[in-house]
């Protein structure tokens, strides 16, 4: 139940980032995106999901706050969608494997 809830959390904020927002705005972004992406790859691990695992690695790595990962907003724009989606589906699998 609690990684349903962290994926919704992780999608809006994903949404909310496509908006203008200060810069500090998108740190925090990279920092909830980036943590979030491990817990959920971890425990689809667990569960035996590797395309997911594979995925959401992923995510952690485009949204990674120690080394990050620069590019203009329009493209930040698509990533933010595409991965906001990732999580709403996620969430959804998230309550089916319960």
């Amino acid at each position: 139940m609690r990684m349903k809830w962290l994926s919704i959390a992780s999608g809006i904020v994903l949404v909310l980032g496509i908006l203008q927002w200060p810069y500090g705005y998108y740190i925090l972004l990279r920092w909830i995106i980036f943590i979030s992406s491990i817990i959920i790859a971890i425990d689809f691990y667990k569960s035996k999901f590797l395309s997911w695992t594979l995925i959401f690695s992923g995510v952690a790595i485009l949204f990674n706050p120690i080394a990050p990962i620069y590019l203009n907003k329009s493209t930040w724009i698509v990533f933010d969608f595409i991965s906001a989606c990732l999580f709403f589906v996620a969430a959804h699998s998230h309550r089916r494997k319960q």
